[in-house]
């Protein structure tokens, strides 16, 4: 009999049926806007206490395979000197770890950007490794305008995808690959549809040009949606087939999962939406789901900072796990946003 390797058995666990991924990864500026917007003061130490919120929350890993985390994150521990990696650990909640540095300025290409943190990589890598990581994700973003995206920026950011993806696999580590088309602006289902598909030919071929083993990672992706100001906003029905299209003909087959970010969508809608995908099946790959603010926006709105909130927000987390999980299996219905625990 075949022995799993360390990759093929975190992809596995990580797609775990009825189960997906947690983001919690948010840059500092990133995290202090959220807390700024409820008047929250962004410390390390109350961004550790969120965090510590969100982990011990009793019952989560039932509904969570995984944890994207930050930097910062990976290092704290709990009030009681738990390592917060070991605090998920403890749940069967296998912990990651966002290994891009953020965004920059495309030279040349005004409004266009192109994700960097290559140099170091490698040793960055082997020092999460030792920290209890097992998996990986790094993000680029795409941004659809009147005249843009460019080919010079798909094509950049899906070299700076395969690489990251490459050097993750070198450490014995599964990268998520991330490309993100944005849903600001007014373009149509049409469009985002033209954009994404041209993009995810762009990164698997750069992938497979980087001999990336595709059945060792797994990509994380936007949902095809209207452009958030497009007058006709798509039915979910119709986003659900408009995705798996899109999908059937960019992914191969070989790739093992698909996780659906959120993208600024409300809590409700990315639920539903995740729900009629998979409805719309079947498809070759695992779907499932790594939701940020999709899972965390209503915990942190009653958590405000206080530890006296914490039960509120922690069944507020919970009551979102569990609905994605009904949504990844198709069993998802709008009774279940109102249904007693």
């Amino acid at each position: 009999m075949a022995v799993s390797s360390p990759m093929e058995s975190t992809v596995k666990a990580l797609l775990s049926p009825g189960k997906g991924i947690l983001a919690a990864d948010e840059s500092l500026p990133t995290i202090a806007k959220r807390f700024k917007a409820l008047d929250i003061v962004s410390t390390e130490e109350q961004r550790r206490a969120y965090r510590e919120m969100l982990f011990t929350t009793a019952g989560l890993g039932e509904y969570i395979s995984g944890t994207i985390l930050f930097d910062e994150t990976i290092r704290q521990s709990s009030t009681a000197g738990i390592p917060l990696r070991e605090v998920l650990a403890s749940q069967g909640i296998i912990p990651g770890i966002k290994v891009d540095k953020g965004t920059v300025a495309l030279p040349a290409f005004p409004e266009e950007n192109v994700t960097e943190g290559l140099d170091g990589l490698r040793e960055r890598l082997a020092g999460y490794r030792e920290l209890g990581a097992r998996f990986t994700k790094w993000r680029a973003v795409i941004a659809i305008g009147a005249h843009i995206p460019t080919r010079a920026c798909t094509q950049a950011n899906a070299r700076a995808l395969a690489h990251f993806a490459a050097f993750s696999q070198e450490a014995g580590l599964v990268p998520i690959v991330e490309p993100e088309v944005l849903m600001n602006g007014s373009h149509s289902l049409t469009r985002a549809e033209e954009i994404a598909s041209a993009l995810f030919k762009d990164v698997f071929d750069a992938l497979i040009e980087h001999r990336v083993v595709l059945e060792h990672m797994l990509l994380k992706t936007s949902m095809i949606v209207s452009g958030s100001k497009c007058p006709e906003q798509a039915e979910d029905s119709e986003v659900a087939e408009t995705t798996l299209r899109c999908l059937r003909r960019g992914v191969p087959a070989a790739v093992p999962g698909i996780v659906f970010l959120s993208g600024g969508q409300e809590d409700e809608v990315a639920t539903r939406r995740l729900n009629a995908i998979y409805q719309a099946g079947p498809a070759p790959w695992t779907l499932s789901f790594s939701f940020g603010r999709a899972l965390q926006a209503t915990s942190l709105r009653l958590w405000k900072g206080s530890s006296v909130n914490v039960p509120a927000a922690q069944e507020a987390l919970l009551h979102r796990a569990r609905c994605n999980s009904a949504a990844v299996q198709g069993r998802y219905s709008a009774r279940m946003e109102h249904a007693q625990v």
